[in-house]
């Protein structure tokens, strides 16, 4: 086995010893180190809330954007922190005027979530939501832009885009897209969920509108850390989901997008405050720093996926420039099961081989792709057991 596909530092994280952890996707998993400096702003919090929230909090959330803003390639007063991207998406879907038969494109592997609040928004405004059908699996990324644009109609008010989709751990050629839906004169929404921590980002030159993404997936920080970056030109149409002090705030010395969404309210802010802390403890993780290790986990899931496909007899689903630190394999058709339900061999993974790790309907019961996650504390023999597992469960 290569070196580099070995794992790194297992004890950094809290995860139980017992499980094969290979959904890392979902929710992330945040270090003991990172874990301990939130404990740590807790406490401080705790001992002089009015010092904290009155006096120091403005400074922090500068000093945590400046660092984010560091990874993400953009300005930090162009960035504004929120729970998660779904709540990124909410914010801006709630924020712009939609007009009867205004139109959302989103695409069949959007995130169900965004997809919610993109139909509610438009059920309000008589518009509508349509849906471009990307295939998978696919051939590049011309098959990927070219079945979003040519959903493109006079009435596209606003794309709505994942950079990594959730269901199949696909790439988008984001860039390209964004350049061509502006050429239309579309704006793009980009859910980056995925993004940071597993691709080299710089929002600032990419020309989205609007771009929100988690911090608590492939950046490690703790739970309820994520952001929304604005293009300065539309941050004024911008307004957090809860309006508060900042809304008629006397200030000057910073922008209304500033005063707004830095204080919505009494809330726990540390998990914001860690991202300098997270992005520190995965700097030091290999030689290279954050950049050798997204390389180390884009290297490790192709390795994982070939031995899946080559195990499971199936072709590999996409090219190698369409992967991250996610991906996804085909499964041999299931029972079909009860909407919202586990798959069973999801279900038999963890009970009987102790293994976490998502079985997904796709595009419809009964086809299924297993998707896997590559991080720091994987190494390639994980994918093997999950091999193995399948092959029993299927024999």
């Amino acid at each position: 086995m290569a070196a580099s596909l070995a794992p790194i530092s297992r004890t950094s994280w809290t995860l139980d010893p017992a499980v094969t952890y290979l959904n890392h996707g979902s929710f992330g998993a945040c270090p003991k180190p990172v874990l301990e400096v939130q404990s740590e702003l807790r406490a401080r919090l705790e001992r002089e809330p009015v010092q904290f929230f009155e006096y120091a909090l403005e400074k922090l959330l500068d000093a945590a954007r400046a660092s984010l803003a560091s990874i993400v390639g953009c300005a930090a007063d162009d960035l504004a922190f929120v729970t998660n991207a779904t709540q990124g998406v909410n914010t801006v879907l709630r924020s712009l005027p939609f007009a009867a038969d205004d139109e959302i494109l989103v695409t069949d592997q959007g995130y169900n979530a965004c997809r919610n609040a993109a139909e509610l928004r438009t059920r309000e405004a008589k518009a509508r939501v349509v849906v471009a059908n990307v295939p998978f699996p696919v051939s590049g990324a011309d098959a990927i832009a070219g079945a979003i644009l040519e959903r493109v109609t006079p009435r596209t008010k606003l794309a709505l885009l994942d950079h990594v989709t959730s269901p199949t751990g696909l790439v988008f050629p984001i860039a390209r897209l964004v350049r061509e839906l502006r050429e239309r004169g579309i704006e793009t929404l980009v859910d980056g969920a995925h993004a940071p921590g597993m691709l080299p980002l710089d929002l600032a030159s990419l020309g989205a509108a609007y771009y929100t993404a988690n911090c608590h997936k492939w950046l490690c920080a703790p739970k309820g850390a994520a952001f929304l970056w604005v293009r300065p030109d539309l941050q004024n149409r911008i307004r957090p989901l809860v309006i508060s002090h900042g809304a008629n705030s006397p200030r000057v010395d910073r922008s209304l997008f500033r005063l707004e969404f830095d204080w919505t309210g009494t809330d726990d802010p540390t998990a914001y405050l860690c991202v300098p802390a997270a992005a520190s403890f995965l700097e030091k993780l290999i030689p290279g720093g954050l950049a050798a290790l997204m390389a180390r986990n884009h290297a490790l899931a192709l390795a994982a996926r070939e031995l899946l496909c080559r195990e499971l007899s199936v072709r590999e689903p996409s090219p190698e420039d369409t992967i991250g630190s996610l991906a996804s394999v085909p499964l041999p058709d299931g029972p079909g099961g009860r909407p919202g339900k586990r798959d069973p061999q999801e279900v038999q993974l963890f009970e009987r081989f102790h293994i976490e790790v998502p079985i997904f309907p796709w595009p419809a019961p009964p086809k299924r792709l297993v998707r896997i996650s590559a991080q720091a504390y994987n190494g390639l023999e994980d994918y093997q057991k999950l091999a193995s597992a399948l092959h029993e469960l299927r024999g």
